[in-house]
């Protein structure tokens, strides 16, 4: 093949018009110039579910049934699997049903494949196929254009992917976030959460709820990492704890009970959180920290500062020391603060620091103003971590 005919298709599937279009438009015009380039009856791509190691079938010219049929191949099985498992170009001249897992090859004719690896970051994603209905001899030029393909389908899977998981974990928080906090005679709430711009989600997470036995339950927690695993261990460690205040009052005693539900089933998962009951008639407050950041109490005297507890060990660690319960009085016109580290964290700077600069801000007054103030003046406006405050004062 001459040099100017190799540039022009390879120019073909780079070309920047894909990269205005859609993930999944993207993909579907990407096979479309594969499979006429390689004079092709069908091309896909599939992409790895690393969880289940299968290899799903996403995007298909000529074999869409394979898509309807949610056509699943485990790594090292079939065709792709062999690809994906020697994670370099593989060819058949002459395809048999033993060579497949994916019973649309067979019923579709198919006699010769040549499947390339997707690669992203050097980890396997996913593998690009094309196919033919006679039998074919794949040429060095096709394999190495169908690697330039599979590149581009690399990118785009991960921009794929990213969506996939923001979107997941975007739906989850907010379904596990209140929609609305508990506006009393004399207690008002008030509540922030931003998400890291580099994740875009993660296990942040504040709640507050009416007890059966008349206590007000508030929590704000921290899981470690980011993205949508996070958000889903969060969203099981807010659930649990919900029902473990159903069978205590005492704040040390539910995250007791939480931290062997965190150690047993989110094993690896280091979540801080702290956890507080206000008395049916507002004025005193039980707290307990599971390693988490201690809340700012502002008093209309003008004191103010951080709340004097023990910070007892954080959820998952397995410490053997029991967890202690504060008790601590609101009187009327306090505010009491409460937070997660990306508010005052930094990396150039102490977090003794940003807490300092924290207690400065906060103030007695109505909290949908004293947050406004905080992440005014606290937070980043793209802040590297989640941010979550969550408010209480009493009138």
């Amino acid at each position: 093949m001459r040099d100017d005919e190799r540039l022009r298709r390879l120019e073909s599937v780079t070309d920047a018009a894909l990269s205005r279009l859609e993930v999944s438009d993207l993909l579907d015009e990407l096979l479309e110039r594969v499979r006429d380039l390689l004079d092709a009856d069908t091309a896909a791509i599939m992409l790895l579910d690393s969880h289940a190691q299968q290899l799903v079938a996403t995007a298909a010219r000529g074999l869409e049934q394979e898509i309807r049929q949610g056509i699943r191949v485990p790594v090292g099985q079939g065709f792709s699997g062999r690809v994906a498992q020697a994670r370099r170009p593989v060819v058949l001249h002459d395809v048999t049903a033993d060579d497949v897992v994916s019973p649309v090859l067979i019923e579709k004719g198919i006699r010769s494949l040549l499947g390339v690896p997707v690669l992203a970051a050097g980890e396997i994603i996913g593998v690009l196929h094309v196919g033919t209905c006679s039998p074919r001899h794949f040429t060095g030029d096709d394999i190495r254009l169908l690697e330039v393909a599979a590149d581009r389908a690399g990118a785009a899977g991960q921009i794929r992917a990213r969506k996939l998981d923001q979107a997941a974990a975007l739906a989850l928080q907010r379904s596990l976030l209140p929609p609305l906090l508990p506006e009393l005679p004399d207690l008002s709430f008030a509540a922030r959460y931003v998400p890291g711009h580099d994740f875009g989600l993660g296990g942040d997470w504040y709640d507050v709820f009416r007890l059966p036995s008349g206590p007000l339950g508030l929590v704000i927690g921290d899981v470690s990492g980011h993205g949508l695993a996070s958000a889903v261990v969060m969203g099981r460690v807010r659930s649990a704890l919900r029902a473990y205040t159903l069978m205590s009052d005492d704040p040390a005693e539910v995250l007791t009970l939480l931290d062997r539900k965190v150690r047993h089933f989110e094993a690896g998962s280091l979540t801080t959180a702290l956890y507080a009951t206000i008395s049916p008639d507002h004025t005193t407050v039980h707290l307990s920290s599971a390693g988490h950041l201690l809340p700012v109490l502002a008093l209309p005297n003008g004191q103010k500062g951080l709340v004097e507890m023990p910070v007892d060990a954080p959820l998952g660690v397995g410490a053997g020391r029991p967890r202690q319960t504060t008790r601590i009085d609101l009187p009327p016109g306090a505010l009491m603060l409460c937070y997660t580290d990306g508010l005052i964290e930094r990396r150039d700077r102490v977090i003794d620091v940003g807490i300092d600069a924290l207690i400065e801000v906060v103030r007695p007054a109505a909290p949908e103003q004293v947050c406004s103030e905080v992440m005014t003046s606290i937070g980043l406006d793209q802040p590297t971590d989640d941010i979550a405050v969550l408010a209480v004062h009493r009138r």
